[in-house]
This record gives structure tokens, sequence and C-alpha cells, in this order.
């Protein structure tokens, strides 16, 4: 798992899903690690069906078992991986929730302030939008990897690949205000020392689920009915670029997604556009 690059969020779920199969073979006492056949996993599958997991975590736990065979199989400690034969069919992937135009832009009129938690809000809203960045992404980032000359940012991403992202004029601006006096006055009045870019509101670097919480304040305060998740507005960053006419291996590269695959749900999110266009312009419609 380190050699592959896998966060820490993921290297913990498959701990978990191993710990759970060890688990499993001491309370079935069907067999020990070593000594798993086919069989063996197929009461595996028929006991977590009837755990009624969904879909989805069965295909993870069997994914991590098969990785973890295919270790043990690479390193000569068994003759055949007893999970190489199980795929399992994931849920059609379900569409990502996005915002329209209209509605980023009463987001962003909800953030108007000059406190110092306004300016980290609004700088917050540009970043996640104006540059596609996970959540996790955003947390991490640093002062250091700003840069305004060029107008890009270096961003660490997930697998520990690095990406450059473009900052765009409005981020730009609003980052800037933030540095310079909002977030200044934070670290200043509780003698904070360190560049991650975004705190909370005793100076230390914000974690995700502040980010979360700052989101879901910020659209209470908005006339908006929705509900909010910091991945929202990473869906409309990648939504509004190709319904603007961007392309499908630039929006791959600005989101660091590894497969283009990933990146083409966001197509089916576009034929939206395409049938609002439709209706508005063809006289049949």
């Amino acid at each position: 798992m380190t050699e592959r690059g896998y966060s820490e969020k993921t290297k913990d779920a498959y701990l978990r899903d191993l710990n759970d199969f060890i688990q499993f073979l001491k309370e079935s006492g069907e067999a020990s690690l070593l000594d798993v056949d086919h069989l063996d996993v197929r009461v595996y599958l028929a006991f977590l069906n009837d755990k009624k997991y969904s879909r989805n975590t069965i295909s993870r736990k069997i994914a991590s078992l098969r990785s973890f065979y295919q270790y043990l199989l690479k390193h000569g400690q068994l003759d055949e991986n007893p999970f190489s034969y199980v795929h399992l069919k994931k849920k059609q992937a379900r569409l990502p929730r996005f915002f329209y135009e209209k509605e980023i832009q009463v987001l962003f009129e909800s953030v108007d302030g000059n406190k110092p938690l306004d300016q980290r809000n609004r700088a917050l809203l540009e970043v996640l939008y104006g540059a596609g960045l996970r959540v996790s992404e955003c947390a991490n980032l640093r002062l250091s990897v700003l840069d305004f000359d060029n107008s890009v940012m270096l961003i660490h991403g997930k697998g520990n690949k690095d990406r450059y992202v473009p900052l765009g004029s409005y981020a730009a601006d609003a980052i800037q205000e933030y540095q310079q006096t909002g977030r200044q006055q934070l670290m200043d009045r509780y003698g904070k020392e360190h560049d991650y870019l975004f705190i909370n509101h005793h100076g230390d670097q914000i974690t995700a689920t502040g980010i979360e919480y700052v989101l879901n304040q910020i659209i209470k305060k908005s006339s908006l009915s929705s509900d909010i998740h910091p991945h929202m507005l990473r869906h409309t960053f990648a939504t509004h670029l190709l319904n603007n006419g961007a392309d499908l291996r630039t929006v791959q590269e600005l989101l660091g997604h590894a497969n283009l695959s990933t990146t083409q749900i966001y197509t089916h999110v576009t034929k939206e556009s395409l049938q609002k266009n439709y209706r508005s312009f063809h006289p049949r419609a």
C-alpha cells in the first residue's frame, strides 16, 4: 500500500477489511489466512450479503483482500490467489450534484463582509470553486505553493501526485486580501507561526471537517435551500468548465484524475446544458 502511494484513509480502510476477514475466519473456524480457498471466499461473500452491506462496500472489501492475497502470492506464500476470480459489478455511479451559475452567485453574495473569518470564507469558496480542489487539498494548502506571478498553485494531491492548477484572478484577489489582513490578524492574536493558508478561529490549520462546517454555515446564511458538501464545489468547477467548452482532457488534468473514465461522469451532467439550449433555440422544442 505504501508502494502504491495510497492515502492514510485508504490504508485504514484496507486494514479494517483485512481484520474483518480475519475475525470472520476465527468465528467460523473455516480456515487460516493461508488456507483460504474459493469455497471460503463464496461463504464470506454470502456472509457479507447477509449483513446487508452495500454493493460498493462489498466490492471494496473484496478488492482489499484480492490485493492482500496478490501480495502473498508475489512473495511465494501461496500458489493461487483465492480472490482472483471474484469480480463484483459496482452500482452505476450516481451523477455528481452541482450548483447552477446563479446559485454560485448567491453563495458568494452570502460571504460579504470584512471580518477575518469573512475574508477566509470568501477565499475558501474562491479556491474550492475556482480551482476544483479536493477538501483535503484545500485544508493542506500552504502559502509556499501559491505563485501569484504565474497565477498557479502547486497541489500535492491524491496518491502523492503533484499538479499545477491555475490561480484565477478572483481567487488570487480574495487570497491576498485574506492573507494580508484577516489571516495575519488571527495569527498575531493567538501567536501562531505556520504557513497553512486556511486557518480556524484560533489560528490553527483548518481541518477537512472544519471546512465542511464553514460551508454549512455559509449555505444557512444564503437563500439557497440546498445542502452542501465541499465536493459539490469540485463537481461544479468541472461541470461549468465543460458547459462552457473546455475539453475533457483539460478537466481531467485540472481535477488530478488518474483515469479519463473518472472524469467522463461529468459529460452526463453537461447533457442538461444541451437540453436547455435545445429548448431555448429550436423552434420545434
